[in-house]
């Protein structure tokens, strides 16, 4: 079985075009996508998680 991919934070912001005060407001607000923590403190976020993240916000605003 493949390993799922996961992208770092600062791919994540790449592609959802915001900075990183902004994601992490709207993580506070439990509006972002879920982040999983590495032992070393850095974060990943799974593509599954975030198309799922994307898929969401395109349903809230239709």
């Amino acid at each position: 079985m493949a390993c799922p991919e996961k992208l770092t934070l600062t791919e994540v912001l790449t592609e959802i075009k915001m900075s990183r005060a902004a994601f992490y407001r709207m993580r506070a607000r439990g509006q972002a996508p879920r982040l999983s923590k590495l032992p070393n403190g850095q974060v990943r976020v799974s593509r599954a998680d975030l198309d799922a993240w994307w898929d969401a916000c395109e349903e809230r605003a239709a």
